[in-house]
């Protein structure tokens, strides 16, 4: 969503550290213990993981919720993006470190340069950290109130989710079970975080009940669909096959597997089997995304137009169509043509 992206978005982050750890910052270090020592505590890594590339997806996101909750007209709190790529940055770190993921945003896993507990340690501060920065924005107080608690329900829903995603084993999953888990695992993870991105710009712009909450529903189906995208991206991709290999390896619960057991589930035996031969070192790898693919992967692009289109077409019945509703509709078309 190019065109309604925060401009500069990877220096704000920086900056906005910068902010947070000096005197007078909403995390503000305790000036007895030298800056050397904090930078190599804390404000290292963390600078460290916010200088990399993103996608600043969210960025994005937060900004459609504002024009669509009635702040055309008005300026958005600066760091209000920030908020939610804060909490990203937090997720991602952690992810990574009970993933056992190598990499991140072209760069080693923040675990592998500075260890699991230093980088569980700054991943969980960001969560603190954005918080913090949420009540400093200076929003009304029942805005700011209504955004704390919007901000902590998907912090609870988002590590319900990867509890999920971490204890289920597609191996060991049931056919009829398969595909709740999955809408559950990626409603609750991706599908939280994005309603949280679009519901916090609408709430900073004031706008309806009604309105808010259909920003928040789309919010959270783009997330879905967007996720249905990647876990299909990964196998159809060359570019993201470490990725979609690496899902496979660690048997996590993704959309093809709930797409083979709603439209296939006469070929879960034998594709399933598959992935328990490659879970115990055995099997190829290219064979089972072959298998998955060929199965699923039709079903799979349909069904992720479809909940786009959806998500889109309920919130216009809200909000109406606009200029802003419309470049989300291109941006959604270009970043489905990106995954090949």
């Amino acid at each position: 969503m190019k065109q309604l992206a925060v401009p500069a978005a990877l220096p704000a982050l920086l900056d906005a550290l910068a902010r947070a750890l000096r005197p007078g910052g909403t995390s503000a270090l305790d000036p007895s213990v030298s800056t050397t020592v904090w930078r190599q505590a804390l404000a290292g890594p963390a600078a460290d993981f916010l200088a990399r590339p993103g996608k600043q997806l969210r960025t994005s996101v937060v900004r459609a919720g504002w024009l669509l909750g009635g702040g055309a007209h008005g300026a958005m709190p600066q760091d209000l993006p920030l908020v939610i790529e804060i909490l990203h940055a937090g997720s991602l770190i952690v992810d990574d470190v009970e993933d056992g993921s190598t990499e991140r945003r072209g760069a080693p896993a923040l675990h592998q340069v500075y260890g699991v507990p230093l980088a569980i340690n700054t991943g969980s501060w960001m969560y603190f950290w954005a918080l913090a920065e949420l009540g400093a924005l200076g929003l009304p107080p029942a805005t700011e109130l209504a955004a704390l608690r919007c901000a902590i329900s998907t912090l609870v829903e988002c590590h319900q989710g990867q509890a999920l995603d971490l204890s289920t084993k597609i191996a060991d999953v049931a056919v009829d079970e398969a595909p709740a888990i999955v809408a559950a695992t990626t409603r609750l993870k991706t599908g939280s975080l994005c309603r949280l991105a679009a519901e916090i710009g609408a709430l900073a712009a004031g706008a309806s009940p009604e309105r808010r909450a259909a920003i928040a529903r789309f919010g959270e189906s783009m997330g879905i669909g967007l996720q249905m995208l990647d876990d299909l991206g990964s196998l159809t991709s060359l570019t993201r096959r470490a990725k979609g290999l690496e899902d496979l390896r660690e048997g996590r619960p993704t959309w093809p597997w709930a797409w083979l057991a709603t439209h296939r589930p006469f070929a879960w035996a034998r594709v399933s089997s598959m992935a328990r031969a490659l879970a115990r070192g055995a099997g190829d790898p290219d064979e089972l995304i072959d298998e998955l693919v060929g199965e699923v992967g039709a079903i799979g692009r349909t069904t992720i137009r479809s909940t786009l289109d959806e998500a889109l077409a309920d919130l216009e019945h809200v909000v109406g169509k606009s200029p802003v509703t419309e470049r989300i509709a291109a941006d959604l078309a270009e970043m489905e043509k990106s995954y090949g």
